[in-house]
């Protein structure tokens, strides 16, 4: 394994949207930045942004390429210097006490760093040895997080013969393995199907219910941003919107319903005197409504007029990226390259 200053980094049911312990319950915060900023020559990458992740939470951090995710997260995870402010994780400041931080964060990276000439057990007690887990610990700790990742039958197997979603659950178990309090996750599931995406997730939700952990991820899967109790967009070097999803989705808009009918003009003229928000559009006309499920019925009973399409939409998180960045994170992702691996010079098995 290489070295990153000093010090080895760790690869590392339940209810989906149970809030678990996010609120904090009055405990100081897991994850609080104050005005941290971080300059390359001169540009600056980083710009004087605050926020706070509290004990407990699922914190998505999203951002395209060039915003300035992966140069916090490397501040926050002591693999870069601040060029000022000040970031404090797991009750340590990054910068005075990194060591300390290390000891209580584990990190998954986007490249697989697993060792997949030994077998998932051998796996872990090297990690476990790196991490100091006092010898009497270690058996009981490698039982309880196979088992939280559902690997408990694979425990002897090479890695060699695990699928890469196998893989990517057993470096979430080596990197929960010394019990951290705050848990990064670098676009964890990218390359995976979705059903072993979901299998995965239901994994990282286990581990903050049952451990209490703090998950702070990147992705750019809107639909797995999802889970996230708070989510904060990066953009340009500056926090641009934090907020719950749902809190997101409305700061966008209401909820449309977009209707084509046999005289648009009549349709437009009879909702609005039924009291409904609507325009007309290119296309026909839309209406704005509280919710476009239950609104479709009564919009279609109230045009008047015969309806040739109907169709409903709500705001989604890819409507809260592209209004607060301008630009699709799909489109950004394409040349992307792991940051984790960057920062550590990981290599592949």
């Amino acid at each position: 394994m290489h070295g990153v200053l000093g010090w080895w980094v760790p690869v590392t049911s339940v209810d989906i949207r149970s809030p678990g312990p996010a609120a904090g319950g009055g405990r100081p915060p897991a994850v609080e930045v104050r005005g941290l900023t971080k300059h390359y020559g001169d540009l600056v990458a980083v710009k004087e942004i605050d926020f706070s992740v509290a004990q407990g939470e699922v914190f998505a951090f999203l951002g395209p390429n060039g915003a300035g995710k992966s140069t916090t997260i490397k501040m926050l995870c002591t693999l870069a210097h601040p060029t000022s402010g000040r970031a404090v994780v797991a009750g340590y400041d990054v910068v005075s006490r990194a060591k300390a931080v290390r000891r209580h964060i584990g990190l998954v990276f986007q490249e697989q760093t697993l060792d997949d000439q030994l077998t998932a057990e051998e796996n872990l007690r090297f990690h476990a040895v790196l991490y100091g887990v006092p010898h009497d610990q270690v058996d009981q700790r490698i039982t309880k997080v196979m088992d939280l990742v559902a690997l408990s039958d694979r425990r002897k197997d090479l890695v060699s013969t695990y699928s890469g979603g196998m893989a990517r659950r057993l470096e979430i178990a080596r990197g929960m393995l010394h019990t951290p309090r705050v848990l990064f996750l670098d676009e964890p599931t990218i390359g995976l199907d979705p059903q072993t995406r979901a299998l995965m997730w239901e994994d990282v939700l286990r581990l903050r219910q049952e451990e209490g952990v703090t998950i702070f991820l990147t992705t750019h899967y809107m639909d797995e941003a999802e889970y996230a109790d708070r989510i904060a967009i990066i953009d340009h070097g500056t926090i641009v919107a934090l907020d719950t999803p749902d809190a997101l989705k409305a700061l966008v808009g209401a909820d449309t319903v977009a209707l084509e009918t046999a005289d648009d003009d009549a349709a437009l003229a009879s909702l609005k005197r039924a009291g409904y928000t609507a325009e007309r559009t290119e296309g026909g006309l839309t209406a704005f409504v509280a919710d476009q499920e239950a609104a479709v019925g009564p919009l279609v009973a109230a045009v008047g007029v015969p309806v040739r399409t109907v169709r409903a939409h709500r705001p989604t998180l890819d409507d809260v990226f592209l209004h607060f960045t301008g630009r699709e994170i799909r489109e950004q992702h394409a040349d992307a390259i792991p940051m984790f691996a960057r920062a550590h010079g990981a290599r592949r098995h």
